[in-house]
């Protein structure tokens, strides 16, 4: 993809959008400053959620999951619910109900008390008899 602004390439426009698009591809992990936020794609072969928790460092967060069918279109989940872990900083499971801020996007809001590398499990209920399990690491700076 090639972005021509006034004449000249944006390279920072077309960096901006090459990282993107190879971390949706990839299903790779993004952070940066301690004080931005940290993405991940996650997807199985019934949905895709695109899981940020802002801002990625210890303390406070809020977890925002905005899921999707396969084929890119809101999905409609009757719950979800967030498991964060980490064994190796001694760290017990912690499970949250997400709280439903439209059609296909829930929130947590919770506390990540040490940094480091964690899981984030999702529990998404699709239906009374579907249900999918998901998880990916994510870090907390």
């Amino acid at each position: 993809m090639t972005i021509i602004v006034k004449g000249y390439l944006s390279r920072r426009v077309l960096g901006v959008l090459c990282s993107v698009s190879l971390v949706i591809a990839a299903g790779m992990q993004v952070s940066a400053k301690e004080d931005e936020n940290f993405f991940t794609h996650i997807d199985t072969d019934k949905a895709m959620a695109n899981v940020t928790v802002s801002p990625a460092r210890a303390g406070p967060v809020d977890i925002t999951i905005e899921l999707q069918t396969v084929d890119e279109r809101p999905l409609k989940a009757e719950a979800v619910s967030v498991t964060l872990s980490s064994a190796k900083a001694g760290v017990k499971a912690q499970t949250i109900r997400a709280t439903k801020a439209n059609e296909s996007e829930w929130h947590v809001r919770t506390s990540l008390p040490v940094r480091g590398r964690r899981t984030l499990g999702l529990g998404i209920l699709i239906s009374d008899t579907d249900k999918v399990e998901v998880a990916a690491p994510i870090l907390v700076k």
